[in-house]
């Protein structure tokens, strides 16, 4: 009998990934935060999938933290700053050598995920795949991408990613995934505070090439001192291709703070600083553009951790 996907979050990468699931026939449930939630999903009658203006939507049977059935394979779909609370509500249910897919943006959320369940397998992913919620339970496709999965103590892929393959997720199994994790969080330093400090969307920055160059340089600097420095390698390029090549889109942060929603600066930016301090590495324009980030956010009474 097929393995039960257990998602954790019905935010856009969750549902996206749930709806492709259930499309495929992959046995499939969600997760919602409580009973309330669990009631107007009830009412939904499901998780809907908009893909080429097209609508779907799929009936995927929805239970709460609580709920008694073991789960043996959970994907996080949460925010970062959600994850280590929400997964701490589901560890009671993990069956021995349960197996987490954590989908998180940034890093720091993923050891804190698992040092709470040793028991349990962490496989880390870094999706470029878009998708937004225009509503409750509803998720717009918005732009074909990748995600890439590892595991950095445990590098054999597991057999499920023929799930993935049925249900047409694009991916691939990573060795080096902490590259793809550093990488995507230089990208994301790089381009998602200016995006919000100056009100723009991501081709914006464009205007602000000095800027982003010298950003670039200080991030390049602080992955060859983690150790990193495939992640380094180019940054400064690849910074510049992204920002032209999704030059009319919001960065992820920008439509945070746009909906005045909490951002996942602790994640990204914060957590580059904090690392960058535990190395003993002065990087100026990088922690100035964390306080300008932080009051930017208190100014409209946003977090700013």
């Amino acid at each position: 009998m097929p393995t039960t996907w257990h998602v954790l979050g019905a935010g856009s990468l969750g549902t996206l990934w749930a709806t492709r699931l259930a499309r495929a026939e992959v046995p499939v449930r969600l997760i919602v935060r409580d009973a309330a939630r669990l009631q107007a999903y009830g009412v939904a009658g499901g998780l809907t999938l908009v893909e080429h203006g097209e609508s779907q939507c799929y009936p995927v049977p929805a239970e709460t933290p609580d709920s008694g059935e073991p789960i043996n394979r959970l994907l996080v779909a949460c925010k970062a700053y959600d994850a280590e609370q929400a997964v701490a509500r589901v560890a009671p249910r993990l069956a021995p050598g349960a197996e987490l897919i954590l989908l998180q943006n940034g890093l720091g959320s993923q050891d804190a995920v698992a040092a709470q369940v040793p028991q349990a397998r962490c496989i880390c992913a870094s999706s470029t795949e878009g998708a937004f919620r225009d509503g409750d339970w509803r998720v717009i496709f918005a732009g074909h991408g990748y995600t890439w999965l590892g595991d950095a103590g445990h590098p054999v892929a597991p057999i499920w990613l023929d799930d993935l393959d049925a249900a047409g997720i694009p991916h691939q199994w990573s060795t080096d995934i902490l590259t793809r994790l550093w990488r995507k969080l230089a990208l994301n330093c790089a381009i998602n505070p200016l995006t919000v400090l100056h009100d723009c969307r991501n081709g914006g920055l464009q205007d602000h090439h000095c800027e982003v160059a010298t950003l670039c340089g200080e991030l390049t600097e602080l992955l060859e001192r983690c150790g990193q420095p495939a992640a380094a390698e180019d940054l400064q390029s690849e910074v510049e291709r992204v920002i032209h090549a999704t030059a009319a889109n919001y960065s992820s942060m920008y439509q945070d703070v746009n909906h005045r929603r909490r951002t996942e600066i602790s994640y990204l930016l914060g957590h580059a600083c904090k690392v960058a301090s535990r190395h003993q590495l002065n990087l100026p324009h990088l922690n100035q553009l964390q306080q300008r980030l932080r009051t930017h956010l208190h100014s409209l009474g946003l977090p700013s951790d």
